[in-house]
């Protein structure tokens, strides 16, 4: 389609609404809102108004814009935001982290609440805490449940009380079993008032009781039940101490500051739930523009919030953003209540905004130090090896190897690295389909053929459906093919790549007595090389990633065929049920330490197959 842009400019509406750039293939350069779209996307094409030197390279790509009319500046903001997320333009900036959070539910709208860990926040009449940074979620929810001894099954009661017997919950001491009846309602929902209590940070009630129970305990000589007491008291103390910073003001709060370094920033914030600090998280961002600390944290802001589901009241930050009215208005309407943003100048929220920004400061020293090592490990690494080979570039390096057990279920893995980096999406398995019995040569004959064969079949269909050799899965070819072999296996490899037309380097590992690395074998020749170089541990960490990735492959394929035979046995159990027991459960020591409860939540499983299965493998044990 004809586009002149000059002609373009002159249609354009003095309306709000957003705005998005393309280049000549058509791709996303930038989405921004505009107030007035006639002003706005007007000012990109004026000269020396001193953008910068990379908005003026991503205006000289434009080919085409598009607008999208808004009713509101607001609606505007809304609708940018959502299309940055989607299409992750390239000059935008951008937020790396695409985190979800956990967060405490009790789930009000039951009769017999639980308390649970979710990822999301519905509009129910559910109570929610959080949301929680660290892996304390799962502690709590199990100290909550020794405490107060609340369900977690999905049990309808009170329709099923009374239908089956208590879990094993209930015998341990973590359940109080409101399926049989054995606690009033009246005194399972005081149980929850008191949990809720504790989500709330009042802990203090609570481990007086369990010092008081402790004494009691002691004095008539219980200690078993005394030392239960003591643990408890430890827990929540542990708890307690991971909560342990606070303000005055009971509210909910994020402080949010950063630190930038030329194209590089992090963002700290610090969560505050009920006065107290509950956990920190920190954020990367990528802009193209000049660093200005207002507009990345604006960005940051509108993003971080469009994605996460629960906004407090008050968001501390360590500078004013841009829209910073426009913004307060789209949370608060996000959130249903009003939702300001605060600069504090002096104070405890001052220095709360200012410890944050210090924490970003060392996150980025840090990143900055482990990136250097990093490169040592990684592109440093490559480059010694281009260097001892003469191969340049050395971008791509694919490594195979070979696993059975005397013959039995024969694999081949692939496992790639890019940039001394391992690709994990290109890593590949292959069962073999011709070779029967332990003939490694054999194996990797045919697992190099598939491979080179696959990818030479992929290019030309390409080839076919759009013109060109774009990459497929298997159409990318490496710079070196990295066998764990020596001589033996660079020739296999080497016919392999002749009998295709293929033209890769190959090199092998020469191994010592003890069967560790001492050299390179490239071109017929052994080339010594430093076991305390980079390079070296590069070789190294890809035979050993080969090596792993054909043995855990083997051992599934070795697992699935001893549960199919074990299964075989057991009455009820058909190739339907045999089928979800095997994709249900990774071993046949998993499936063998199920209880018949576990059992149940296999779908396609009854209570009276489950109790078959259960009472087979005890039978198997006696």
């Amino acid at each position: 389609m004809d586009f002149d842009v000059k002609e373009e400019l002159k249609k354009l509406p003095k309306k709000p609404g957003v705005y998005i750039m393309h280049n000549a293939d058509d791709a996303i350069l930038y989405v921004g809102k505009a107030k007035n779209l006639h002003n706005r996307v007007r000012s990109y094409f004026k000269e020396n108004i001193g953008r910068g030197p990379q908005i003026d390279k991503m205006v000289a790509q434009i080919d085409r814009f598009e607008y999208i009319v808004t009713d509101s500046e607001l609606e505007a903001l809304v609708l940018e935001n959502n299309l940055i997320k989607e299409n992750c333009p390239k000059y935008n900036t951008l937020l790396k982290d695409d985190k979800t959070y956990p967060y405490i539910k009790v789930t009000l709208d039951e009769e017999y609440p639980r308390v649970m860990m979710v990822r999301r926040m519905k509009k129910d009449r559910a109570k929610y805490f959080g949301p929680f940074t660290n892996g304390g979620v799962k502690q709590s929810i199990d100290l909550i449940n020794r405490l107060y001894q609340l369900k977690t099954c999905n049990r309808r009661l009170p329709r099923d009380i009374g239908k089956e017997r208590p879990c094993l919950n209930y015998h341990i001491g973590q359940c109080s079993a409101p399926c049989q009846g054995y606690i009033s309602k009246e005194d399972y929902a005081k149980r929850v008032e008191q949990a809720i209590d504790f989500l709330n940070g009042k802990h203090k009630p609570v481990i007086n009781e369990l010092k008081e129970k402790m004494q009691q305990a002691s004095e008539r000589m219980e200690f078993e039940e005394a030392i239960k007491y003591r643990d408890l008291i430890e827990s929540v103390e542990k708890i307690s101490e991971t909560q342990k910073m606070s303000d005055n003001i009971g509210e909910d709060k994020d402080v949010i500051a950063l630190a930038v370094d030329g194209n590089e920033t992090v963002v700290q914030v610090f969560f505050l739930r009920n006065g107290k600090l509950i956990g920190r998280e920190h954020f990367y961002m990528t802009q193209v523009e000049e660093p200005m600390p207002g507009k990345i944290l604006s960005s940051f802001v509108k993003q971080f919030y469009a994605g996460t589901p629960f906004i407090p009241r008050e968001i501390m930050l360590a500078q004013e953003i841009e829209d910073m009215e426009l913004v307060e208005q789209w949370l608060s309407q996000k959130k249903g209540a009003r939702v300001r943003f605060i600069v504090p100048q002096r104070g405890d929220k001052e220095k709360l905004v200012e410890l944050a920004a210090r924490n970003a400061q060392l996150i980025l020293s840090q990143d900055r130090e482990r990136i250097k090592r990093e490169e040592g490990r990684t592109i440093g690494a490559v480059k010694e090896l281009e260097e001892l080979l003469g191969i340049k570039p050395l971008t791509r390096i694919e490594a195979f190897d070979i696993s059975n057990t005397s013959g039995f279920a024969n694999v081949g893995s692939m496992v790639v690295y890019e940039k001394g980096k391992p690709k994990r999406s290109d890593y590949r398995k292959f069962r073999m389909k011709t070779v029967a019995g332990p003939d490694d040569y054999a194996c990797m004959r045919e697992v190099l053929t598939r491979r080179f064969r696959h990818g030479l079949d992929e290019r030309e269909e390409i080839k076919r459906e759009k013109g060109d050799e774009s990459f497929g899965s298997f159409t990318k070819f490496p710079d070196l093919l990295l066998m764990d072999g020596g001589r033996g296996q660079v020739n296999i490899a080497l016919q392999v790549l002749e009998e295709l037309d293929v033209n890769i380097p190959v090199c092998g590992m020469v191994k010592d007595d003890n069967h560790r690395t001492r050299g390179l074998y490239f071109h017929n020749v052994e080339l010594p090389i430093d076991k305390n170089s980079e390079g070296f541990k590069l070789v190294t960490r890809i035979q050993d990633e080969a090596h792993r990735f054909a043995i855990t492959y083997h051992r599934s394929l070795r697992s699935k065929a001893q549960v199919h035979s074990v299964l075989d046995e057991i009455p009820g159990v058909g190739p339907s049920r045999r089928k979800a027991l095997m994709k249900y459960f990774k071993s046949i020591e998993e499936l063998r330490s199920a209880s018949a409860q576990q059992l149940c939540e296999v779908p396609g499983i009854t209570a009276n197959v489950a109790q078959e299965i259960y009472r087979f493998f005890r039978k198997e044990e006696a």
